[in-house]
């Protein structure tokens, strides 16, 4: 019996020697952070460049459907109305969805840039919606450009060349401002605030003295308010 233990033994290691099974698991160990590294990269990046393309999309949006909105008024030019302003308004909710939470985690800024009688570039009217405390890049309501020089207000957009309203006509602008929120953890990707411009003419006639608010009578979005409720 004695003599058959060294030769067990033996054996033994032979076939430990040849096991290989083993091998997978060590190596699945050892890549199975890599893996998961990156696929949470990926993901994180892929969360972010929708979450820029879906600002991207609310903002000309609103842009452009504040732009085209208007109540036909017989015998006189058809006009803004505040509850237009908030239906385009809750429409960019609806279009961000619960994931994005745009009034929650975001603000819309919007704009009529208009020519005033002496032929200036001014504000003529702004409204505000969201809990992000952001003013517009441009200035409040009632900005308007100086009597001579290139400093101060003179027009909406980045650049140079800034956007400008011709003779009576309008240009809605929208601003978003968005403070992304990472899905994983700030080491991917950190808290970025995501922030979009869009303007658009106002392609019709529209009676541009002011933003009517008569029948049905709505709550005004002022700017001096960062609440979502209309």
């Amino acid at each position: 019996m004695p003599l058959k233990t060294p030769a067990r033994r033996r054996k033994w290691c032979r076939r430990l020697r040849r096991e290989d099974r083993g091998v997978v698991v060590i190596e699945f160990a050892y890549t199975l952070p890599i893996f998961m590294l990156l696929g949470i990269t990926g993901v994180e990046l892929a969360h972010f460049a929708i979450a820029n393309m879906r600002v991207s999309q609310i903002t000309m949006t609103v842009a452009d459907n504040i732009s085209r909105a208007k109540q036909t008024v017989p015998l006189a030019l058809p006009r803004l109305r505040e509850v237009d302003i908030n239906d385009n308004l809750l429409g960019a909710m609806v279009q961000g969805g619960e994931s994005l939470k745009i009034f929650e985690e975001g603000r819309i800024i919007v704009s009529s840039l208009q020519q005033n009688a002496t032929g200036r570039q001014w504000i003529a009217w702004q409204r505000c919606k969201g809990m992000l405390n952001v003013q517009s890049r441009y200035g409040l309501e009632g900005a308007t450009q100086p009597n001579s020089g290139t400093s101060g207000f003179q027009g909406m957009g980045t650049g140079a060349n800034r956007v400008q309203a011709e003779p009576n006509s309008a240009i809605i602008f929208a601003e978003v401002a968005y403070t992304y929120r990472p899905l994983f953890s700030e080491w991917v990707i950190g808290p970025k605030q995501i922030r979009r411009e869009a303007a658009f003419f106002v392609r019709d006639d529209r009676d541009l003295t002011r933003v009517y608010n008569d029948a049905p009578l709505a709550s005004v979005s002022s700017c001096n308010k960062f609440d979502t409720t209309f």
